[in-house]
């Protein structure tokens, strides 16, 4: 795994994004990151660590406090809007492929709600099944109990310089990080294939099943049988009622009882005929009648009376054209003059007179009617009219037979009902068989249904012990392969026991040399440690001083305590043998100057193909900062603010008469 770049956004003490490049150097191992205290040396843990990990991280400054306070207190109090962001870039080998994986978790702060969210990009890609799933996903890329064991600050070296106390980190290491946890999980699940095969009684269960299938089978065969019976009885008792019900129908019908059971209904239609009769007579009355409808009796008289009205009409136009006329003719002679020879003049002149004297005949005619222009408009539409009326009242006239023919018919209707106490016997006998027939045909429907049912009952049952038959011939032949597997599986898990006993055995005798090695490394007391033995069972550690015997713990100092605790998490890395990379905080604080120097030079370049080393002015000063040289990749310096109290990055690390800049 390569770490290649974070990104900090309004996070703790960054306001702003702050970047950092992370790639390491060939040969040169070291990112090298100073600052003094407070300035936000563990916040960069804190965010790698979030990042992966998010609800689930082991960041330092988060305590008992809830996630969602956590990640509120998290947000730069000067940031506007209130968001904040950490991004991780990191590599990592997946069967045998390198990948690349950018993380992006962002949350922002609105009133009392912090809302959170992740995205996690593939190879440039963003993969939302990834993102999803990132808690599970990230636990097989780099468990968090394996990750704990790389990422560390110097409260943890502490914690582990106590034998006693590293027990717990030296067992989880051993179990999760060496594999040791994966035999134990086996045998685990061996167990459980065990305890799911059994064995006994499953073929006599199964002949239990199919003989309980056979008896329903019985069972539903005599009920299915019966049921058709009653149906067949239903059948013929709903015939036997229904031929009743026609004979009784027919009786009804021939003392009339159709007309009795429809005398409302025919007195209806006709007290509704004859209304309807009243209002056509009211209208051909008072409206027809009233109306210009008799002018047809006087045609002659309006042929008449429209002819003198026409030649009213004329003559008044011919007099009104008399006098236009004989001053055009005056004007037409003049314009002639001489121009033409005198007979054809006097015929022309001869015409317009007999013309004149032709339209003042037509304008002579005496003026009787003298009708204005609205009443000669309404005489020429009378014709239109009466037409329309006309027409109107010949369909009540026929609307007024229709309904005297449909009153005859309801009366003699009418008269042909029968008295109601002639006919009771028979609507009482009718009423009595259909509800008989009503009876027997639900009676007819609920025996069907029944028997359908029985019949789909014994379709299943019959299906049942097909599948029974089937699953016990199955059976049989699994009864033999279970025992196989319970005989296997127990051989399995012995041998599973020899080897995870084996396993943890070859682990922790590495484990206890390489940390030896690193101790005696790190320590400048070659004599000091003689050798250390690690409990297989309760994983405590054990120290043999020069002399042979157990050494106390307590005759070490606090440095060398120290010291112990780094060489466990080196050799524990050295064993494990994974490509991680190491990220350590403040790790000099209670070391004198020979067990830095040896931190220095033998540790830290050493720790792993890449390491984020933390670290104080007065913990790696200007003589350990040039023997680090040599290994460091990237310098930075974190300058915290006192104003604004704020952090930002800057390239290049020391503060004494050494500056480095990488």
């Amino acid at each position: 795994m390569l770490l290649h770049e974070i990104t900090l956004e309004n996070f703790g003490a960054y306001l702003g994004k702050q970047i950092l490049s992370l790639n390491p150097k060939p040969g040169k191992p070291i990112i090298l990151i100073g600052g003094l205290n407070g300035c936000g040396k563990t916040t960069l843990l804190d965010a790698i660590q979030l990042a992966l990990y998010g609800s689930r991280a082991r960041c330092s400054g988060r305590g008992n406090r809830s996630y969602d306070a956590f990640l509120r207190d998290s947000v730069n109090r000067q940031a506007v809007p209130k968001h904040a962001a950490v991004k991780l870039w990191f590599s990592i080998t997946v069967e045998g492929q390198q990948r690349h994986y950018r993380i992006e978790r962002n949350w922002s702060i609105s009133g009392k709600t912090v809302r959170e969210s992740l995205a996690v990009f593939v190879n440039g890609e963003h993969d939302k099944a990834v993102s999803d799933t990132w808690a599970a996903y990230v636990e097989d890329l780099l468990p968090l109990e394996v990750a704990s064991l790389f990422f560390f600050d110097g409260e943890k070296i502490e914690s582990l310089a106590d034998p006693e106390r590293a027990a717990p980190v030296i067992e989880s290491a051993v179990q999760s990080l060496l594999g040791v946890n994966t035999v134990e999980q086996l045998r685990t699940d061996l167990l459980a294939l065990q305890r799911r095969q059994k064995v006994s009684r499953e073929d006599k269960a199964a002949l239990e099943l199919i003989a309980a299938i056979e008896a329903q089978l019985e069972e539903n065969e005599v009920a299915r049988a019966d049921a058709l019976q009653r149906v067949a009885s239903a059948r013929a008792g709903l015939l036997h009622e229904k031929k009743e019900l026609k004979a009784v129908e027919a009786a009804f019908a021939k003392e009339g009882g159709d007309l009795f059971r429809r005398r409302a209904e025919l007195e209806a239609q006709s007290a509704h005929a004859r209304g309807r009769l009243e209002a056509v007579r009211v209208t051909l009355a008072n409206t027809t009648a009233a109306g210009p409808l008799p002018f047809l009796l006087l045609k002659d008289q309006l042929e008449a009376l429209r002819a003198q009205v026409a030649r009213e009409e004329d003559a008044i136009r011919a007099e009104q054209l008399l006098d236009a006329l004989h001053k055009r003719d005056k004007e037409i002679l003049s314009l002639l003059g001489n121009g033409i020879p005198d007979a054809q003049r006097e015929q022309v002149a001869q015409f317009m007179e007999e013309d004149r004297a032709q339209r003042a005949a037509d304008a002579g005619v005496p003026r009787v009617i003298q009708m204005s222009a609205t009443g000669i408009q309404q005489l020429n539409s009378l014709d239109q009219v009466l037409k329309s009326e006309s027409q109107r009242a010949e369909e009540l006239l026929i609307e007024s037979e229709e309904l005297r023919s449909q009153l005859d018919a309801l009366d003699r209707q009418l008269a042909g009902v029968p008295a109601e106490d002639a006919i009771a016997d028979l609507i009482a006998r009718q009423d009595k068989v259909r509800q008989r027939v009503e009876d027997l045909e639900r009676e007819l429907r609920a025996t069907e249904e029944a028997h359908a049912a029985l019949v789909r009952g014994n379709a299943q049952l019959q299906a049942a012990r097909e599948k029974a038959y089937a699953k016990r011939a199955k059976g049989l032949a699994e009864i033999e392969h279970r025992a196989r597997v319970v005989s296997y599986s127990d051989r399995a898990r012995n041998t599973l026991d020899k080897f995870g006993k084996l396993l943890l055995q070859r682990h922790i005798s590495r484990l206890e040399v390489a940390v030896l090695d690193s101790f005696s490394r790190l320590t400048h007391k070659d004599g000091l440690v003689k050798d250390l033995r690690i409990d297989t069972s309760k994983f405590t550690l054990t120290l043999i001083g020069a002399d042979g015997d157990d050494l106390n713990p307590a005759r070490l100092s606090a440095g060398e305590r120290q010291l112990l605790a780094v060489s466990l998490l080196w050799g524990l890395a050295r064993v494990a043998g994974n490509r991680l990379p190491s990220v350590i905080d403040t790790p000099l604080g209670r070391l004198d100057s020979r067990h830095r120097q040896n931190l220095v030079e033998r540790y830290f370049p050493q720790a792993s193909h890449q390491v984020l080393l933390l670290s104080t002015d007065e913990e790696i000063d200007d003589e350990l900062l040039k023997r680090l040289i040599p290994s460091i990749a990237h310098t930075y310096t974190l300058v915290h603010d006192d104003t604004t109290l704020t952090t930002t990055i800057e390239r290049g690390y020391g503060w004494g008469k050494t500056r480095y800049v990488a």
